[in-house]
């Protein structure tokens, strides 16, 4: 129950103590502080770290022929690994974890014409499933499609950047574009996270790109992801597909250069432990900065038991039981930690604010803040650290006797 004459009679203590509350109140603001700044810096290297893995789906595993850089079964080093269209069926039929795959057949710097306008463009082309290893969003229009590499149609989907340089404002859907004078009709628009780079991509189906272009059946790259598979099994099933691939397209399968692979469930699972240590790390030196402050506040409540012991006695002669004893000192112990504590949050979250305006560019440090969850954990430790700030002083001043009290000088 609201007790107003409790709540005055810790005022006139903190009145008459200015400079000791101020003290004592300071280094538990400093602690939440510094824990709320730590924790922000740490969101705001994990925003940056995220915001590297945005272009592409973070469960993926993306396969890339390159050269032998040591000699195998009589052939020299140098040769070049080629990926085609039957290495791309047989990583489909040999794992039941890839869910989502598709090659890639890409060529840069080429001329893409429309309305007698010349751009100089790059294009894919893919399987329907490659959307879901760029994270492409189709905005107008539709994506790939099975039929489209069934029938060896001359589609494209392209990028908004594309769609801009191309078209400006004028329709794009159901208008053709020419690569090396060959028609392609535009199908679809699509927006990728990865950036302008990516915007400004065409994709064809992969068997269209194959066959006018002369690629015959040759990929530059695999990509499929896993679903849920746990970072364990996707190492184990990497490291499977190595060997697989190396006897099939005839290399060492400690050639690193001949097969690079890039193995994102893994990257991603080493980037989430790093930042669980170093959240974990920051709690401990935030937590243990707070315990130095409780530690204070207690010794400086112990010391204000001492100067009231007279008080005190005074208090229990006239009937005071030891609980509203311990109550009022406890509460005084929880009001100066808490309004430390909430005094040291605010401050922090207007720090964090500060320092995100000058990180809104994309980068390896960007949108440092705190959540919900991490205030309300925050100030859920402000009131259990200030009950135990005041507890043992509190014990101490129920035990005391009236008679002994009265006769303290």
């Amino acid at each position: 129950m609201f007790d107003l004459e409790k709540w005055r009679e810790i005022y006139d203590v903190f009145k008459a103590n200015k400079l000791r509350t101020f003290l004592t109140s300071f280094s538990v603001s400093w602690g939440i502080f510094m824990l709320i700044i730590l924790l922000g810096a740490g969101k705001g290297l994990r925003n940056g770290f995220e915001y590297d893995f945005r272009d592409d789906a973070i469960n993926s595993v993306w396969l890339r022929p390159g050269q032998l850089s040591m000699p195998f079964r009589g052939m020299q080093s140098g040769r070049r690994i080629k990926f085609t269209n039957e290495d791309f069926d047989m990583i489909g039929r040999a794992y039941e974890e890839v869910d989502h795959i598709t090659g890639r057949y890409a060529m840069w710097s080429v001329p893409v014409e429309y309305n007698n306008e010349v751009n100089t463009l790059n294009f894919r082309g893919v399987h329907p499933d490659h959307k879901f290893l760029e994270n492409t969003e189709v905005t107008r229009g539709r994506y790939i499609s099975n039929v489209d590499l069934q029938e060896v149609r001359k589609v494209a989907v392209i990028g908004i950047e594309t769609k801009q340089a191309l078209f400006g404002e004028k329709e794009a859907l159901g208008e053709y574009i020419t690569i090396f004078k060959i028609p392609f009709k535009v199908v679809g628009i699509f927006e990728d996270s990865g950036g302008r780079w990516e915007n400004s991509m065409i994709y064809l189906p992969v068997t269209t790109a194959q066959k006018v272009f002369n690629a015959k059946n040759e990929l530059n790259r695999i990509m499929f992801t896993t679903g849920d598979a746990s970072n364990e099994r996707v190492s184990t099933l990497v490291e499977d597909l190595r060997l697989q691939l190396s006897d099939r397209l005839l290399f060492d399968p400690s050639d690193e250069r001949a097969l690079h692979i890039h193995n994102n469930v893994q990257e991603f699972a080493l980037f989430n432990s790093i930042f669980t240590g170093i959240n974990a790390f920051v709690w401990i030196i935030g937590i243990m900065t707070l315990i130095a402050g409780v530690v204070g506040i207690s010794n400086i409540m112990m010391i204000t038991v001492k100067e009231r012991t007279k008080e005190i006695g005074i208090r229990k002669a006239l009937g005071a039981t030891p609980n509203s004893i311990t109550t009022m000192i406890l509460m005084e112990a929880v009001v100066v930690t808490s309004i430390a504590g909430y005094t040291g949050l605010v401050l922090g979250v207007f720090g964090l604010e500060y320092l995100s305006s000058f990180t809104k560019d994309p980068g390896t440090f960007m949108n440092p803040g705190v959540d919900f969850g991490v205030a309300f954990s925050a100030a859920v430790l402000l009131v259990i650290f200030g009950t135990i700030a005041g507890l043992i002083p509190a014990m101490k001043a129920s035990r005391v006797k009236p008679i002994v009290a009265l006769r303290d000088e």
